[in-house]
């Protein structure tokens, strides 16, 4: 599967927020101001975008965020490479990324070598945890 980063909020990448986000979990507020200073990776599969993710810095630390893919393409560690894209474009920037995730997908995201910190806190309803990863 090929893959673009774009330096924009991305047609492609908003369509999959949109699908994965609003219509299948039910999110009002998907877009932010963020989404017009961050990066923005989609990964398409035969010219057809199936995930995305975007990454950003602010305050002097960078973030990976809004990782989805696209509900029929979930099991092909589409989530994985996501991140691994991120971090890959990160790496002269920083040797550490942060993440905000849903308490439900904590797992995954420990699997890819994050750590989490804090307490849980409540977007849209939805319970969140903030985690880290070292990436020197």
């Amino acid at each position: 599967m090929d893959h673009q980063i774009y330096d924009y909020l991305h047609p492609d990448a908003r369509f999959i927020r949109k699908m994965v986000f609003m219509k299948e979990q039910g999110f009002q507020n998907e877009f932010d101001d963020i989404d017009e200073k961050a990066k923005h990776i989609v990964i398409y599969s035969q010219n057809n975008p199936v995930a995305t993710c975007r990454f950003y810095e602010k305050d002097g630390k960078y973030y990976i965020g809004r990782i989805c893919v696209l509900i029929e393409y979930r099991g092909a560690h589409l989530g994985s490479q996501l991140l691994d894209y991120a971090i890959e474009a990160l790496k002269e920037e920083t040797d550490e990324v942060y993440l905000s995730a849903q308490v439900r997908a904590q797992a995954f995201y420990e699997n890819n070598g994050f750590s989490a910190f804090g307490e849980p806190y409540d977007d849209e309803g939805v319970p969140h945890i903030q985690m880290k990863k070292a990436i020197c």
